[in-house]
């Protein structure tokens, strides 16, 4: 590659990064697209070969799709509001349990002068902090509903995700083809290694790490059930999709859990229930869940797993965390290639070759 070349893809770098900062607002439909494809396509392939037409073979997969959305919506909304509304309608109980019981426990063990909770100043906290929250959502809501652009740009998000995933998921292969045609016949086989190794990465993440979310989230959500949690479902579905973080989704629901516990039932040998639901949900991801659906693809440290996250969101906002985690294991595979080449340039051999010598003598 000449230096005009070497310039000219650094330009086309910059100015793809440049116009995807710009675009950042719009991008959330297409890429939440992008990504259902990328789940969807593995299994319209297989359709495909086994002489399923591509565009039957997409609709059949479109549709289970829409009918996994469709039981979220049906069976895991309506089961985390009836435990949400189970939980306040019961904190005045919990209330009086606590001082009549916790606090006068933990002045005798600790000697902290917590003092009761007065239950009339609380609900008439939380009645004040209503009609506010309603004058708000009132003010909000007619200043949505004066907005036309951004009742439109919402309807436009909610449309555009399924028509993109369709069109996405039924061109997959075109898009991909065209994209191939493109690269220079000279590093038409190093480029084409270069992304097989990419795909892996990014199947292991996007589709291994999704499932792992899912199963974790499940898994949570059932144990804290039958220990007898009114938010367990909450808890458990919050804890397994940011468990993308290592060890922050058992962190994060470890904590809730702990304190939706002590409030529900005052009791501290409670929390060796809750501690064994995350604790199994742990030994499960690392024996079993992430060796089968992830495997050792990805290679990301912990501490560049936060980092990028961070960095994401600090760039992008919201769109950067979704992306973070799939750009970075894209620069892992390419940093490890950049490896390579530098071990076998003539500069590393040199150097090592100097060191070699220097010893000797």
């Amino acid at each position: 590659m000449t230096d005009s070349q070497k310039w000219m893809v650094l330009a086309v770098t910059g100015i793809s990064f440049g116009l995807l900062y710009l675009l950042t607002p719009v991008l959330m439909p297409f890429i939440v697209a992008a990504f259902l494809a990328y789940l969807g396509d593995p299994v319209v392939d297989q359709l495909e070969a086994r002489g399923v037409g591509r565009t039957l073979g997409v609709v059949f997969v479109f549709a289970l799709m829409v009918l996994a959305f469709g039981a979220v919506l049906f069976f895991f909304i309506p089961l985390m509001e009836d435990q949400i509304t189970h939980f306040f309608t019961q904190l005045p109980h919990y209330l009086q349990s606590i001082n009549s019981r916790l606090i006068p426990w933990l002045d005798g063990q600790f000697g902290v002068g917590i003092g009761s909770i007065d239950l009339s100043e609380l609900r008439t906290v939380l009645e004040q902090h209503w009609k506010e929250a309603g004058g708000i959502m009132t003010t909000v809501a007619g200043s949505v509903s004066k907005s036309g652009a951004v009742v439109f740009q919402w309807l436009m998000n909610v449309f555009l995700v399924p028509v993109v995933t369709f069109y996405l998921l039924r061109d997959w292969d075109i898009l991909v083809a065209k994209v191939q045609g493109l690269v220079p016949r000279t590093s038409a086989g190093y480029i084409r290694q270069l992304t097989l190794e990419i795909d892996l990465v990014l199947a292991a993440f996007m589709r291994g790490q999704f499932y792992v979310m899912l199963a974790l989230g499940l898994i949570y959500s059932m144990g804290l059930t039958f220990v007898g949690l009114d938010l367990a479902v909450l808890i458990g579905m919050v804890a397994g999709f940011v468990s993308f973080v290592p060890y922050l989704g058992s962190i994060v629901g470890v904590v809730i859990a702990c304190v939706a516990v002590l409030v529900q039932f005052q009791d501290f040998s409670q929390l060796l229930p809750v501690l064994a639901v995350f604790g199994a949900g742990q030994v499960i991801e690392g024996v079993l869940l992430t060796p089968w659906l992830v495997g050792d693809k990805i290679g990301l440290h912990p501490v560049t797993v936060i980092f990028a996250v961070l960095a994401g969101g600090q760039l992008f906002g919201f769109i950067g965390v979704l992306i973070a985690l799939p750009v970075a294991s894209v620069i892992r595979v390419l940093l490890d290639h950049v490896h390579d080449k530098y071990t076998d340039s003539e500069f590393y051999r040199e150097k090592e070759t100097v060191e070699l010598h220097q010893k000797s003598e």
